[in-house]
């Protein structure tokens, strides 16, 4: 049978090896102090849009990361609505949308107030408004309690084979293990800000103190705390996007530490390596960013209708797919026959290129 570290005596004293931790860990805090660099000598417009980017890919990621997948519109204009950012083709969101949003929000935004038992309980309401994970009912803003039977497993596989791969602490350890968490975050200055994001991350996951929704809020945690670290409430980096990217790993190196020793070097590692990945990874952000605003540079000039203007931005962000009449009638409320002379005036002002194809398959791209 498994030992699990918050099974050990020395739980939670973490140790790690300094030797190894210490080259990755300098390489990324070098990697942030230059693109947080960079981001200031863009302006305010430019790292608006940014940040608007980056949170929007968070929430959408740490999401899917657990199988869920949310609309990317409502998730955009939910956070631009919050942040007060007048952008085009803004859409509502449903409730649950709005839950995860203001959850991640709350974490970035408010990165300097204290994390607290009640805070925690309301990013858990946020999650889960109508009480229910999917079709069952769970504990929601509270601990998990004793009315599902200890222990609560991490499982995998058809029923008769399953393959445990965490185990979590009781429930009745639950209000001593969070206060000791709770305080240690709010209180230890010593810790390098990245380096107290990866443990708390670890540690609270390894907790496992909701009936579900805890990936999600390990997740708004360690945010949170690289929010401390780069001392900002602007988001230029997606930690979240890039653990998607390299799921399978980050399950494997949370079970295989949760299954070791208190020597946590191993997810030290595995963090600020994927961390550096994710700032790399914001050069196609910036890129994006810096292309929508020359395009629009470019147009200030130009006459668009609002139906226009709204697709144009669409597909300055990344449309999914190609982009046909249909899609724009659909999208913009309005008629197969309006879509077409939207789109051919915008042909005629050689901002959309009609691809290769025709008929029903014919369809447009922004021209270089």
């Amino acid at each position: 049978m498994a030992v699990y570290i918050h099974q050990l005596s020395n739980w939670p004293h973490f140790t790690w090896q300094q030797e190894l931790v210490a080259p990755l860990l300098a390489e990324v805090r070098h990697r942030q102090g230059r693109l947080l660099g960079r981001m200031e000598g863009l302006g305010f417009r430019l790292q608006a849009e940014a940040n608007l980017r980056t949170l929007t890919l968070d929430v959408l990621k740490s999401s899917e990361i657990e199988g869920e997948l949310l609309d990317a519109d409502q998730v955009r204009s939910s956070i631009a609505r919050r942040l007060g950012m007048d952008i085009a083709g803004l859409v509502p969101a449903d409730r649950h949308v709005e839950g995860v949003v203001e959850m991640m929000l709350d974490a970035t935004q408010h990165y300097k107030q204290a994390l607290s038992a009640d805070r925690l309980f309301g990013w858990h309401a946020a999650l889960f408004p109508t009480g229910r994970s999917g079709m069952h009912k769970i504990v929601v803003a509270a601990w998990r309690d004793n009315q599902k039977e200890d222990p609560m497993q991490v499982v995998s596989g058809a029923a008769g084979r399953e393959k445990v791969h965490f185990q979590a602490p009781d429930a009745d350890r639950l209000n001593e293990e969070m206060t000791r968490f709770i305080h240690w975050f709010n209180e230890d200055i010593k810790m390098d800000g990245v380096l107290k994001a990866a443990v708390a991350h670890l540690w609270f996951v390894t907790i496992h103190p909701f009936d579900d929704g805890n990936g999600r809020i390990a997740r708004a945690i360690a945010d949170m705390q690289l929010s401390r670290a780069d001392e900002s409430v602007q988001r230029f980096y997606s930690m979240s996007a890039q653990i998607r990217k390299e799921r399978n790993a980050y399950y494997d190196v949370l079970e295989n530490t949760q299954k070791g020793s208190i020597d946590i070097t191993a997810w030290l590692e595995w963090f600020l390596e994927c961390l550096n990945r994710a700032i790399t990874a914001t050069d196609e952000t910036l890129a994006l960013v810096l292309k929508k605003a020359r395009f629009w540079e470019k147009h200030a000039t130009t006459l668009l209708n609002e139906r226009q203007q709204l697709m144009l931005n669409k597909l300055l962000d990344g449309f999914e797919g190609k982009l046909n009449t249909s899609k724009w009638a659909k999208i913009t409320k309005t008629s197969q026959d309006t879509a077409l002379r939207d789109i051919q005036d915008l042909v005629n002002k050689a901002i959309l290129t009609k691809e290769p194809g025709g008929g029903r398959s014919t369809s447009y791209t922004i021209s270089e």
